[in-house]
């Protein structure tokens, strides 16, 4: 079975990532990838100038680029599964931006995929964290540590293509880096693919952090909620999970409540025998709540180099650390109340069946000037010229290319929370040159790529066929608006010949020609609106420039 691979990786622009892709780029090109995905999960789109990226530019060892894609901000979950679609080889290879392949890294991750056997689903990467030679290392340093001991880290993990299509891919739902790798390998696990580990070792350095680090990451104990719902309260076991100190965080949380509140009912009573026992119970809670901190803050400090910043981190983080935990698990508890394991099985749209009520990116954005009727209610795309590369008649998905430009306009659009969809002329089927099918597999292609355009609309006639909906007629434009629940006259048609400018019009919606080589001049006359490439026309629709 053949060992092509090709990696995928979420990012926010971490400056490790510059690092993890040089490296990439330098393995020999007979175990080089066949594409690497960086798939990028800031909320929006970023700056012509922003400097966190520079390297994705670059090819790798085999003159293959490295292609970016844009999730949008929902989390490393729907990032690593809008790279892995995208991708076509039989193996998909998920790496995180701070970790560093180790000596060989190629070659032996081919030789552990060569080794797979025909029920292996996927092979994890050995995880080395180098740890300080001299001294202890911080709680920060042995909690990332804990890589080198967890079973299915994405950190590096090689899955089946197959596998993760059965497996219906990673759980949205999950909006951290946390649990989202081991709730997919128990469904690939029970889907009856195994998951070896495999002989290749990655690095994993300790970055940087925050002395409340430990307090912000309590809010795992939301999705081990989450997991516990998805499949069962035995989850820990089957995934090699340990068991944490939730029983103990929620009795001294519980201690500190019971205290304070019994300190002010004593209070209120003030006099009387009543207020002495609630005394006594407020100093008993209290006691509690102390010896629980204590214990913790202990557990925490002796195996660390105690200097005097690390002992003050741990004694005041493991004060507000049971409530923390307490809280989100709470919290986790009653959101995930009625979570179903997701549907994997393919709907009639395609979709993947993932439920919706997962991450959240930033909010829709607004016009300067804050006046949300200046936005266009729909923008509809021409395909070949304008989102993709021009492919005469192309049936290939492989030749699809993303236009440049193309993925920054529609994450500005998807910020804004402007809808879009695609409207093309597809003679080829009329001429006999393409089947519907090759093109349903083009505009699948191109969707993946740009990670998701919205409904596709196609007119497989030819330009003597007389019908209502190739362009320049206004068919395709009125249905791509219908498809949209949106009026015709409040969208605009972005496309790159005179055709698309005159459907736009035919139909009562506004027009921007973005002119390729392939544009006449009569029709950029013709043109009301004009923008020189795609990124600048979306600009304009959404008001960032002048109209």
């Amino acid at each position: 079975m053949s060992a092509a691979y090709e990696v995928v990786v979420p990012t926010v622009g971490r400056p490790s990532l510059a690092r993890l892709l040089e490296r990439l780029a330098s393995l020999p090109p007979a175990a080089a990838p066949a594409r690497v995905w960086l798939v990028d999960d800031r909320p929006a789109a970023p700056a012509p100038d922003d400097p966190r990226l520079p390297v994705a530019q670059r090819p790798d060892a085999a003159g293959r680029p490295v292609v970016t894609l844009r999730s949008g901000g929902r989390g490393p979950a729907a990032a690593r599964n809008l790279g892995w679609r995208a991708a076509s080889a039989p193996w998909v290879v998920f790496l995180d931006d701070d970790v560093v392949p180790g000596e060989r890294w190629g070659e032996r991750l081919l030789e552990d995929l060569r080794a797979a056997g025909p029920d292996v689903g996927g092979v994890q990467g050995r995880i080395r964290v180098p740890q300080p030679a001299d001294r202890r290392p911080t709680d920060w340093e042995r909690d990332v540590a804990g890589l080198e001991r967890a079973r299915w880290a994405t950190a590096d993990l090689a899955y089946r293509r197959v596998a993760l299509e059965q497996a219906g891919g990673f759980d949205e739902r999950f909006c951290r880096n946390y649990r989202e790798d081991a709730d997919l390998a128990l469904r690939v696990v029970a889907a009856g693919w195994a998951v070896e580990l495999g002989g290749r070792e990655t690095l994993h350095p300790v970055g940087r952090s925050s002395w409340t680090v430990s307090v912000a990451r309590q809010r795992g104990n939301g999705d081990d909620a989450l997991m516990r719902r998805l499949h069962g309260r035995d989850w820990r076991e089957r995934a090699a999970a340990p068991p944490g100190r939730l029983p103990r965080h929620l009795a001294t949380a519980g201690a500190g409540i019971a205290a304070i509140a019994f300190a002010a009912a004593a209070f209120a009573a003030r006099a009387g025998g009543r207020g002495q026992a609630r005394r006594r119970l407020a100093v008993a809670a209290a006691a509690g709540w102390a010896a629980g901190t204590a214990e913790l803050a202990w557990a925490r400090i002796a195996p660390g180099p105690r200097t005097a910043r690390e002992v003050a981190a741990m004694a005041a983080t493991s004060v507000a650390l049971p409530f923390a935990a307490s809280w989100h698990r709470l919290a986790g508890e009653w959101r995930w109340r009625g979570a179903r394991p997701i549907d994997v099985a393919p709907r009639p749209d395609g979709a993947t069946g993932q439920p919706t009520n997962g991450c959240r990116a930033a909010p829709p954005a607004r016009p300067a000037d804050g006046r949300r009727a200046a936005l266009p209610a729909a923008v509809l795309f021409d395909r070949d010229g304008t989102l993709v590369e021009d492919v005469p008649y192309n049936g290939d998905p492989r030749q699809v290319v993303p236009r440049p430009g193309a993925l920054d306009a529609l994450a500005a659009l998807r910020a804004a929370g402007v809808p879009t969809a695609v409207v093309s002329n597809q003679s080829g089927i009329a001429r006999g040159l393409l089947t519907p099918a090759q093109v349903d597999a083009v505009n699948a292609r191109a969707d993946a790529l740009l990670g998701g355009v919205g409904p596709w609309l196609v007119c497989p006639h030819g330009p003597d066929d007389g019908c209502g909906c190739r362009k320049p007629a206004p068919g395709l434009v009125l249905s791509a608006a219908a498809a949209l629940g949106v009026e015709p006259s409040r969208c605009v048609v972005i496309g790159d010949v005179g055709a698309d400018v005159e459907a736009a019009r035919a139909a009562g919606a506004r027009a921007v020609l973005v002119p390729t080589e392939v544009t006449r001049r009569e029709e950029v006359a013709a043109a009301e609106r004009v923008a020189p490439d795609l990124l600048a026309a979306v600009r304009m629709v959404l008001g960032e420039e002048g109209r």
